[in-house]
């Protein structure tokens, strides 16, 4: 289907925003009360196998699987995104958060008007309040779309009219990754008090069985455990409230599970959540509802607004790129389910495109060459994260799944989910799946197109004057030219160099940056001996972004000193993907050896830094990072001992939930 996309400047959009706000809001100011309620309660970090109802026996969540039991359990549920910002800012819009440039995990955007959901229920006259993340990544204020939003806001307000349908989120922190972001695991509690045996729990495949690994997850399985009683209390309120006959709820996580190799990334481990819907008697016969149904139907959170739309009885807006899979207006399941991820924190820019058809998962890699052990260093605070970069790095791990993310990627990965998970076996070389392969690769390209996505925009390139949505149509911009450049990028081959070197001489320092990063696939996979003039020249590139990318290829292309050069003056000013370029080569054994001249380098900016107070974006703690990978200090001294002292507390205390009232 063809989607109308909103534009500052289109002021044909404007007038059809309008005229459909007006006259939803005409239509339906008389039967207000003949709507629903609609609650979601939402938690984070969490993956569906860390529910009884999906399966798992380490744990009891009696209160979700009885919503479950009443109500609907999709099986096939995404984020679309693995990160929160991200993914809600595809919750709020309807649309993938790739559109409107909202992709980049944690930065903020200028975004157009009019693409934000609770407008449309506001205007039809329903009560919206959010309790209390917003965390969408764009500069309009955030509390300003709802009718109440912080953690005073509740469907239980004054403010409510009597008999006004309300739509009411709630959200918890409580299962959050900063629960187990702690350094270390050292006063964790005893889980076994609370029935959990952390020796005998269930562990994905594709982490290694470590300690550090079963400690996290015992104590992220014990989040889930009291989440269940956490939505409970608000189905108990209800009932008191005497709204539950009236009320639809959706229990849903902001994405994946934050073992390693989950959250941040672009597997199921990541994008994939626990769903569960619960229609009461009312309502179950007016949706075709039946209590107890699993449904395996492919959805995401680009689907959940036109789904509350259609809830609502409001026929969602032709811009919003996600489909109803409830209510008036119902359609087909979809054949795709679409994910992205742009970075990693923000310290690695490292996009990814996934297409599944609920069986073949897909995911196209644009910057290959990056491992995905790069850190992410809040995530790194992890103890399963340390513990698998300490057993990978003292030479113990030998499986060869355990050392896939300590290696270049590859362009392309295809899994087979029913037989594979874990995705684990990639399946992208083998000649019996080149038809599958090729079939995925085509709608990856085109959801690129059909979205216009404008996630392989670099992260800093993006800094344009009114928003970066805006300024691709004021400048006519042609993304087509942007996707060829960057899907040329991922593939370059050395017969490629002419058409690298023209993208070098782009106008555009979007496109020039992908030629830097051909440049950076051809260097790592030894296609290529020595470096062109085009390539030196972008050294001096007005664009930070080009001329490190640059820098890192030249490392790779026999000019190490002359590329590392460039990428120290970048680093020393905190430029993080001057950080993520210098990681990236401590993992090619060839550039680390290379790096080891340099080590006075790092070890005087060691020392400049040793008297700044540790900071999460510091240079500090990134140079730790290098000397690190660099064998020159130990992974416990990663993190300062004030953190890991801080860390003892937190595991001792928890994180609290905030039940209903």
């Amino acid at each position: 289907m063809k989607r109308l996309l909103p534009n500052m400047r289109n002021c044909t959009f404007i007038l059809v925003l309008c005229s459909s706000l007006s006259l939803v809001a005409q239509n339906n100011e008389d039967n207000l009360q003949d709507r629903p309620n609609v609650l979601w309660l939402v938690i984070e970090d969490t993956s569906p196998y860390q529910f009884s109802c999906y399966g798992n026996r380490d744990i009891a969540t009696p209160e979700i699987d009885e919503l479950a039991k009443k109500g609907i359990l999709y099986t096939n549920a995404s984020a679309n995104a693995p990160h929160c910002s991200p993914a809600r800012s595809t919750l709020i819009t309807g649309s993938y958060a790739t559109t409107y440039g909202m992709d980049i995990h944690r930065q903020t955007y200028d975004t157009p008007e009019g693409i934000f959901y609770p407008e449309y229920l506001r205007k039809t006259g329903y009560f919206c309040t959010n309790n209390a993340k917003t965390d969408y990544n764009t500069t309009i204020n955030n509390d300003q779309l709802w009718d109440e939003s912080g953690l005073g806001a509740t469907y239980n307000s004054p403010s409510r009219k009597e008999g006004q349908p309300f739509f009411a989120i709630f959200n918890t922190e409580a299962t959050h990754m900063g629960l187990v972001r702690t350094i270390t695991a050292k006063d964790r509690p005893d889980f076994k008090q609370y029935g959990i045996d952390e020796e005998n729990i269930f562990l994905p495949a594709h982490v290694p069985d470590l300690p550090e690994v079963r400690s996290d997850e015992a104590y992220m399985l014990k989040a889930s455990q009291e989440s269940s009683k956490w939505a409970q209390s608000y189905m108990d309120d209800l009932k008191e409230k005497g709204l539950d006959d009236n009320t639809i709820v959706f229990f849903f996580s902001d994405h994946g599970g934050c073992l390693p190799r989950g959250k941040g990334f672009p597997f199921e481990s990541g994008l994939k959540v626990p769903l569960v819907i619960y229609v009461p008697p009312a309502w179950q016969e007016k949706l075709g509802v039946k209590p107890g149904t699993v449904d395996s139907r492919l959805v995401g959170f680009v689907d959940f607004a036109p789904t509350l739309l259609s809830l609502a009885g409001v026929k969602p807006p032709e811009f919003m790129q996600g489909d109803p899979f409830m209510g008036k207006f119902e359609t087909k399941p979809a054949k795709f389910q679409y994910g992205f991820r742009s970075n990693q924190e923000n310290y690695h820019y490292d996009p990814c495109r996934t297409v599944s058809d609920g069986n073949f998962k897909y995911i196209k890699n644009y910057v290959p060459h990056k491992p995905f052990c790069l850190r992410n260093l809040y995530q790194w605070g992890m103890p399963a994260n340390q513990a698998w970069d300490q057993y990978v790095m003292s030479g113990e791990c030998t499986r060869e799944t355990w050392l896939q993310p300590f290696r270049p990627k590859g362009v392309e990965m295809l899994f087979e989910l029913k037989n594979d998970p874990w995705e684990l076996n990639n399946l992208a070389n083998d000649p019996q799946y080149q038809k599958i392969l090729k079939g995925l690769r085509k709608e990856e390209q085109k959801e690129l197109r059909r979205t216009q996505d404008l996630g392989l925009f670099v992260r800093g390139i993006r800094e344009v004057e009114g928003g970066l949505y805006n300024w691709v149509r004021a400048q006519d911009f042609v993304l087509k030219r942007l996707y060829e450049a960057a899907d040329l990028a991922s593939r370059a081959k050395s017969k490629d160099i002419g058409k690298l070197n023209e993208l070098l001489q782009s106008p555009y320092a979007a496109i020039r940056y992908w030629g830097a990063i051909g440049y950076c696939t051809l260097g790592s996979q030894r296609k290529l001996e020595g470096a062109t003039e085009e390539l030196k020249n972008s050294l001096n590139d007005e664009s930070k972004e080009v001329a490190c990318a640059a820098a890192e290829a030249l490392c790779y292309l026999g000019e190490f000193d002359l590329g590392i050069q460039k990428l120290i003056d970048l680093y020393k000013s905190n430029f993080n993907l001057a950080y993520s370029s210098i990681e990236t080569l401590t993992w090619y054994p060839e550039e680390k050896k290379k790096l080891q001249v340099y080590l006075p380098v790092f070890l005087k900016i060691a020392e400049e830094q040793a008297k700044i107070t540790q900071e999460r974006e510091g240079l500090a703690i990134k140079n730790r990072s290098i000397l690190v990978n660099l064998g020159v200090l130990p992974l416990d001294k990663l993190y300062s001992e004030e953190e890991r002292k801080k860390g003892e507390k937190a595991n001792a205390s928890g994180r609290k939930f905030r039940y209903a009232k």
